[in-house]
């Protein structure tokens, strides 16, 4: 069993930033592929970017590339995302997930966790 737990959303204008994190806990954390998944309302959720085991192996979405960063700190337990140059069309719920092997950006990772808002205005 793997419990993630998002941390880090909030309210901020067109432009900014912000970090979203993901703390892990169950089995060894270094043993899964993690991810950012992102629902707005009455939208599908959809691939944001993941990362393997060792973090050497970042995957984006078309959409933020070159303006998010995903990260991991095996050591702490935890998932990174540096979200830069926001747009109001990243406006959504955004969910941390975990799966044992690599799915990339298909949606059928094994846990996912209860997730946190991020509302960008213009």
């Amino acid at each position: 069993q793997v419990q993630l737990v998002e941390s880090g959303g909030g309210l901020v204008q067109a432009g900014g930033s912000l970090r979203l994190s993901c703390a892990a806990s169950g089995r060894t954390f270094g043993s899964d592929a993690m991810a950012w998944f992102r629902q707005a309302p009455g939208k599908e959720r959809e691939f944001v970017a993941t990362i393997s085991r060792s973090g050497a192996r970042p995957y984006y979405a078309d959409s933020v590339k070159g303006r998010f960063t995903i990260s991991r700190d095996n050591a702490k337990n935890a998932v990174y995302l540096q979200m830069n140059t926001l747009k109001p069309d990243d406006t959504a719920v955004y969910y941390c997930a975990a799966n044992r092997l690599w799915v990339g950006s298909e949606v059928r990772y094994e846990y996912w966790g209860q997730g946190t808002q991020v509302t960008v205005s213009s």
